[in-house]
C-alpha cells in the first residue's frame, strides 16, 4: 500500500510539472474597448454571454456588420462574471467532443474544460478582436427592443451618460441570460419549473468563491486524496477536481436557505482555486432585490464554510478566502415559447430533427430547489439534436433567442442549458441571420423551408460544426409501462440516473405515488384518503383516486366503482399481480390514466355503487 501511494505521488508530481502552465499568468483582464455606435447594423447581438459571443463572431464571419452589446463591463458573462470556470462537456457516442466550431476554438484557447476566468476573458476578447465586422459596446445601462407591429428592427440602448441611442438592425439575436429582449417584446415565456406543475420554483443559485494560498504541493495532496478515496462521483482532471461529498455532508449551513454539496474545484492562477459548492435556495433570478438578498446570505456563510474546508479537506489547510464572484451563477429563469419547444422526452429518446442546428448529450441534471428537493439526474441521453425552430420565438419576427432561455421545457433545459450547446446555438443563429438577410426570408419562413435549412446546415459544417443525422434506440421503450414513464417524466417525477434505470418493476413507494398524482391534480384536488404506512395496492390506489375526485367510498367499493366507470384498462390490470401490489411502472400508468380520465357525470357521491 505504501509503495502504491509513493508511486502515485511521483506520477502525479511528474504529471503536474510537465503539464503546461496556465497561459498568460499575471496578465490583466481587459475587455475590448467601446467603439462609437453606428445608426444601423446588419445584426445586433444583445448579451455578451459565451453564447452571445459565439453568435456575434458567427454573424461577423458570415459577412454581417455586427454589434455586440451588454450592460456589464466585460464580456464572458457566466464565465467571467459568475466565475464558472469548468465546462459541462457534451461527448458523442464514440467519446469525441460533440460541439465543435466556435466552441471548440474557445475550448482549445483556454486549454481544456477547466481554466481561470481571466484566461476565458482573454480568449473571448481575442475571438472578438479578430473580426473586422464586429463592434462591441459595454456598460449599457439598459437594452430595449424597438419594434413596429411584431417586427423587431433594432435596440434602444440607454447610455452611461444618461442619453440613449436608437440603433437599427435587420436582425437581432437575444443572448441575454434571461431572454430579456424577447420578454420585453412580448414573446411568451415560462418561468422556472412552472411548466411542470412547480410554480415559483427555480434551481438554486450559487455564489462561487476563490481561495488563495493553495500551492502546487497542496493541490497534489488534494488530488491524491481524491484518487485514493474511492468516493463515487468524484474525480480529478487537468486543473479541476470534484468530490468530498461525504465530508461536506457534515457541514450544516447557518441559514436554512443554504445547502452545501460536494466540492467542485478549479485551479486558477497564482495559487488560487475557485470553489462551486454553496447553493442558495429561493432566489428569484428576475428580481434584483431577491438576487441581492441571496448574495448577502451567501457572503455571510462563506467565511464559516471556508473555515470548515480548511480544517477538513486535505490540501486546503492553508487556504484563505480571497474573493467572491461579481455575480451569482444563475442556472434558470425564463424559457421562451418558440416554433418548437424541446421536451424532456425529446432529449431522453435521443431524438433527431431535420432542422437540427446543434447537438447535445449532457445528462438532465436538475439542481436543488428546496430543502426537500436536493436535485436529481432524471436520465442521460446518448445523443439528441436541437431544431432551428427552438431559436425562433412565437409572435415576434426578425429575432432569434439562444442560450439556456431558448425554447426548451424547463426539464429539457437541465441538459440543453450547458455552455457547449449554448455556443453551438449561438453560432447557428449568427449564420442563420446572415442567410436570412441574403435570402430576404424571415426566420419563421426559413424554418419551414427544407432547402434553406439544408443550406444553413451545410454552411455550419463548412464553418467547423459537425451536424449529421443519427438514430439510437430509446431506453426502456420495450417495457409495457413505457407510456406511463413518458408521461410522468414530463412532470419531473421519475428518476433514471446516469444509467436510465427507472426501476419500473420495483414496488412503488406510496409517497412517490402520492407526490406524483397530487402534483398533476393541482390545488383543486379533493382530500387524499390514505393510511400512512399502508402498502400501495390496487385497492388502496382505488380509494386514493376516488378521494381526489371527492368520491367517498370504501376500498372495495372504490375499486368496483372505478371498474364500472371504465377507469381500469384490462391490459393494465393483467400486469398488476403479486397480491395487487403496485410497481413503479404500474403506478405511472395509473397516474397517466387518471390524468386523462373524466368520471361519468352524475357520479354518486354518497358511498353507494
Amino acid at each position: 500500500m505504501i509503495k502504491r501511494i509513493c508511486l502515485s505521488l511521483v506520477l502525479l508530481l511528474v504529471f503536474c510539472l510537465l503539464r503546461p502552465l496556465w497561459s498568460g499568468i499575471n496578465s490583466p483582464v481587459v475587455s475590448c474597448a467601446n467603439v462609437p455606435l453606428l445608426d444601423h447594423y446588419d445584426l445586433i447581438v444583445a448579451g455578451a454571454e459565451p453564447e452571445g459571443i459565439a453568435a456575434a463572431v458567427s454573424g461577423a464571419r458570415n459577412g454581417l456588420k455586427t454589434l455586440l452589446v451588454d450592460t456589464r463591463p466585460e464580456v464572458g458573462g457566466l464565465m467571467t462574471r459568475g466565475w464558472l470556470n469548468s465546462i459541462d462537456m457534451n461527448y458523442g457516442p464514440n467519446g469525441e467532443i460533440l460541439n465543435k466550431g466556435i466552441f471548440l476554438e474557445f475550448f482549445k484557447g483556454v486549454g481544456g474544460d477547466a481554466f481561470d476566468p481571466a484566461v476565458a476573458s482573454r480568449v473571448f476578447n481575442s475571438l472578438i478582436e479578430k473580426e473586422k465586422n464586429l463592434q462591441i459596446f459595454l456598460n449599457a445601462v439598459r437594452m430595449q427592443p424597438m419594434a413596429i407591429n411584431n417586427d423587431i428592427n433594432g435596440l434602444r440602448i440607454l447610455l452611461p451618460n444618461g442619453g440613449a441611442r436608437e440603433v437599427k438592425a435587420q436582425r437581432v439575436i437575444d443572448a441575454t441570460r434571461d431572454a430579456d429582449i424577447a420578454a420585453a417584446a412580448g414573446v411568451p415565456c415560462s418561468l422556472g419549473f412552472s411548466d411542470c406543475g412547480r410554480p415559483d420554483e427555480y434551481m438554486a443559485s450559487t455564489l462561487v468563491f476563490r481561495l488563495k494560498g493553495v500551492s502546487l504541493i497542496d493541490w497534489l495532496k488534494l488530488e491524491l486524496n481524491l484518487k485514493l478515496s474511492g468516493e463515487p462521483n468524484s474525480g480529478v482532471k487537468r486543473g479541476s477536481a470534484w468530490g468530498f461529498s461525504q465530508i461536506m455532508k457534515r457541514y450544516k449551513p447557518a441559514n436554512g436557505r443554504l445547502l452545501v454539496r460536494g466540492l467542485n474545484i478549479g485551479r486558477g492562477e497564482n495559487n488560487r482555486i475557485l470553489v462551486n459548492t454553496l447553493l442558495i435556495l429561493g432566489v428569484n433570478p428576475l428580481d434584483y432585490n431577491s438576487r441581492m438578498e441571496g448574495r448577502n446570505l451567501a457572503e455571510k456563510e462563506i467565511p464559516l464554510l471556508v473555515d470548515y474546508i480548511s480544517k477538513n479537506i486535505p490540501g486546503l489547510s492553508s487556504a484563505v478566502l480571497d474573493a467572491t464572484a461579481p455575480e451569482l451563477y444563475i442556472r434558470q429563469s425564463r424559457n421562451i415559447y418558440g416554433l418548437y419547444r424541446l421536451s424532456i422526452n425529446d432529449v431522453l429518446e435521443n431524438r433527431d430533427f431535420k432542422d437540427r442546428i446543434a447537438m447535445g448529450s449532457y445528462p438532465i441534471d436538475i439542481q436543488a430547489t428546496s430543502q426537500s428537493f436536493r436535485g436529481d439526474v432524471i436520465g442521460k441521453p446518448k445523443l439528441y439534436s436541437i431544431p432551428f425552430r427552438c431559436l425562433v420565438p412565437k409572435k415576434i419576427n426578425n429575432l432569434l433567442v439562444v442560450g439556456r432561455s431558448a425554447s426548451f421545457d424547463s426539464l429539457a433545459a437541465g441538459s440543453a442549458r450547458v455552455i457547449p450547446v449554448g455556443m453551438a446555438t449561438g453560432q447557428a443563429a449568427g449564420a442563420a441571420a446572415a442567410l436570412s438577410v441574403e435570402r430576404g426570408l424571415p426566420f419563421n419562413q426559413m424554418s419551414g423551408d427544407p432547402n434553406v435549412i439544408k443550406e444553413l446546415q451545410a454552411r455550419l459544417n463548412t464553418q467547423g460544426m459537425k451536424l449529421y443525422s443519427f438514430s439510437y434506440e430509446i431506453p426502456c421503450a420495450d417495457h409495457w409501462a413505457y407510456p406511463g414513464l413518458r408521461f410522468i417524466r414530463q412532470w419531473g417525477m421519475a428518476s433514471g440516473g446516469y444509467n436510465n434505470n427507472y426501476r419500473l418493476d420495483d414496488e412503488m413507494p406510496a409517497a412517490s405515488f402520492l407526490n406524483a398524482i397530487t402534483r398533476i391534480t393541482g390545488p383543486e384536488m379533493g382530500r387524499v384518503i390514505y393510511n400512512e404506512g399502508e402498502t400501495l395496492t390496487l385497492i388502496s390506489v382505488s380509494r386514493i383516486i376516488c378521494s381526489l375526485k371527492n368520491i367517498s367510498l370504501s376500498k372495495s367499493e372504490a375499486f368496483m366503482y372505478l371498474k364500472l366507470a371504465g377507469f381500469w384498462d384490462p391490459d393494465l390490470l393483467k400486469h398488476i399481480q403479486n397480491e395487487g401490489k403496485i410497481s413503479r411502472g404500474a403506478g405511472y400508468m395509473i397516474i397517466k390514466r387518471y390524468a386523462e380520465w373524466n368520471p361519468p357525470t352524475g357520479a354518486n357521491q354518497g358511498g353507494q355503487i
